[in-house]
């Protein structure tokens, strides 16, 4: 088996739990596979250690300057040192310069600020922590930003949310890289959650409260939680609040960022996925309880949420939890 050249970039007041989940994740995998198969090495720029956000101190390996290609993965890391990375011509020009000389290139939480700034991002989808979204797709509006999951692959560059998402982003290059039985094993050695879907929203909407400035977005949002199998139509939502659809509409949009038809079908699903891994129910009595009406419409909204069946959604999450 070839060993993966693996270059991590870091600069200061980087995040050093992104640079410890994808390093870490990574060493797992050469212990437990059948041979090493990742060479990984952490890069900044001058070679020199780099004082991480939480005031700790990482050595460099390799000046970033003087790294060359080929490589198999090149990983920028977050923190919030972002702004001053993804302004500095150098860091975002060797990014740029070592992203054509790799396989494949990915970003932690705000790193997408620097492949975003050397362009590495125009045209894809992407993600980054959900909080500096909405600044990514205002200072970036040729890319196409999705705050919602853990991680997005689009072609060969791959994104993910804020800090512990590395380790999910990571254990899905893993997998790709050696297959599942690795991936799984590393995950148990990490003690960590085998193996969130990329699709799955970063913050679930049941601890993402609305706005406490507007109490009838709050008593709808309550009403909802406790009615899923009920009617829930906008129509119906707006009646039981007293405004009309047009205001409920734009009301759900200025405090929760979508319309209320969207944040319902998202809340089913998520308690559709709760059931999923909490219960032995059928298909179609998870439907039915969460409003969907039929395990056919259940699927479609899952697929559409979180990129996978339901049924195989259970029986991975299952797996992950036992």
């Amino acid at each position: 088996m070839d060993v993966r050249r693996v270059v991590v970039v870091a600069y200061e007041a980087a995040s050093l739990l992104d640079l410890a989940c994808v390093t870490s994740t990574l060493e797992e995998a050469n212990w437990h596979g059948a041979a090493p198969c990742y060479e990984v090495r952490v890069a900044a720029p001058g070679g020199s250690s780099v004082t991480c956000g939480t005031g700790l101190t990482v050595q460099a390996q390799l000046p970033l300057e003087r790294v060359t290609g080929p490589l198999d993965t090149l990983v920028v890391c977050g923190g919030i040192g972002f702004e001053d990375a993804a302004a500095s011509p150098a860091v975002v020009g060797h990014v740029r310069r070592l992203s054509r000389e790799s396989r494949r290139v990915a970003s932690v939480c705000t790193g997408a600020f620097v492949l975003a700034a050397a362009g590495l991002l125009d045209g894809r989808r992407a993600t980054t922590h959900w909080r500096l979204a909405g600044e990514l797709a205002a200072r970036h509006p040729e890319v196409a930003v999705d705050p919602g999951p853990i991680f997005l692959r689009d072609g060969d560059v791959a994104t993910s949310a804020g800090v512990t998402a590395a380790l999910d982003l990571t254990l899905a290059l893993v997998e790709e890289d050696n297959g599942p039985e690795l991936s799984r094993t590393v995950a148990r050695h990490l003690v960590t959650y085998l193996q969130r879907p990329g699709n799955q929203a970063q913050m679930s909407m049941f601890v993402a409260a609305p706005s406490p400035a507007d109490t009838l977005v709050k008593r709808t949002v309550e009403h909802i939680g406790g009615h899923l199998a009920d009617d829930l139509s906008t129509a119906a939502l707006a009646g039981a609040a007293g405004v009309s659809e047009r205001h409920l509409t734009r009301l759900f949009l200025r405090h929760l960022g979508r319309t209320p038809g969207r944040y319902v079908r998202q809340a089913r699903a998520e308690a559709a996925a709760h059931l999923l891994t909490s219960t032995s129910l059928p298909m179609s009595s998870i439907a039915a309880r969460c409003g969907f009406g039929t395990a056919e419409t259940l699927r479609q909204a899952f697929l559409d949420r979180y990129g996978i069946s339901p049924s195989r959604y259970r029986l991975t999450q299952r797996s992950a939890l036992g």
